[in-house]
């Protein structure tokens, strides 16, 4: 049986190892350290590490881990930059795991960073998922270190082009704080409320809030939500004034988080 499991790592990182209990793929590994550990602790053989983006609480920890594991698969974006990378991708390419015969479509998705990339695909039994890095996150989306508004806003729509049974590991705790802001933006939203409640059970007993549910997300996430009129009126009452397409809405929900 395959397994997604969060390695924590950091205030707020969530490392997600792929394994089938004898074998592992680790994804963003910012911190050798716990990977290590879990690999040692479970009896586990690493066979690869995917990489979403060069930033380096996701790829810090790749040169131990080859270190200690040599000779094996480093799947990394294009066009930025990864120390240790073997196979560089771009959209369309797709990386087949050496376990669970597991292929992976690679999303270019720039924003974050100007190479970013997501890998989305499916788990053998049938389960759809999607490693988004830093570019979605649960009730949220990455700040634009590195690309435009616009550009996150396409990634936005080929995140919403996947089944809403899409289970979404992105790499950050930040699910309260986002959920706050949503509220903000629709103080209204049954949805964003009754996951607010969700949310602070499981972060009390200290159970990370992701995965979660790419139609849980298109019902709470603003930045999924840019063609929801009563969206755009709040944020044009914050904004003061008139936005005349989506992108200005987009890039306004996206200052008012900024700085929220």
């Amino acid at each position: 049986m395959i397994e997604i499991l969060p390695i924590c790592a950091f205030s707020d990182n969530y490392i997600w190892a792929i394994t089938d209990h004898e074998h592992v793929v680790i994804v963003d590994p910012g911190d050798a350290a716990p990977v290590l550990e879990f690999i040692e602790k479970r009896n586990l053989t690493l066979v690869g590490i995917l990489v979403t983006h060069y930033h380096p609480d996701h790829i810090a920890g790749i040169g131990q881990l080859i270190n200690a594991h040599p000779d094996i698969p480093v799947w990394s974006p294009a066009n930025e930059t990864v120390p240790h990378s073997t196979v560089l991708l771009k959209e369309g390419d797709i990386v087949s795991l050496p376990i669970g015969n597991i292929s992976l479509s690679v999303l270019d998705v720039p924003a974050h960073t100007a190479g970013h990339i997501a890998y989305t695909g499916k788990l053998p039994n049938g389960q759809p998922i999607l490693f988004s890095g830093d570019t979605l996150f649960s009730s949220g989306c990455g700040r634009l270190f590195e690309g435009t508004a616009e550009q996150m806003l396409i990634a936005m729509k080929k995140f919403s082009q996947l089944p809403d049974s899409t289970l979404v590991y992105c790499t950050h705790e930040y699910t309260l704080s986002n959920l706050a802001f949503a509220m903000a933006v629709e103080p209204e939203n049954i949805d964003i409320q009754q996951r607010a409640l969700e949310v602070t059970t499981l972060r009390e007993r200290n159970t990370p809030s992701i995965p979660c549910l790419l139609g849980s997300e298109k019902k709470v996430n603003p930045f999924l939500r840019w063609d929801i009129p009563h969206l755009k009126y709040t944020v044009e009452d914050w904004a003061d004034e008139k936005l005349e397409d989506e992108i200005s809405l987009f890039a306004a929900v996206r200052r008012w988080k900024d700085v929220f």
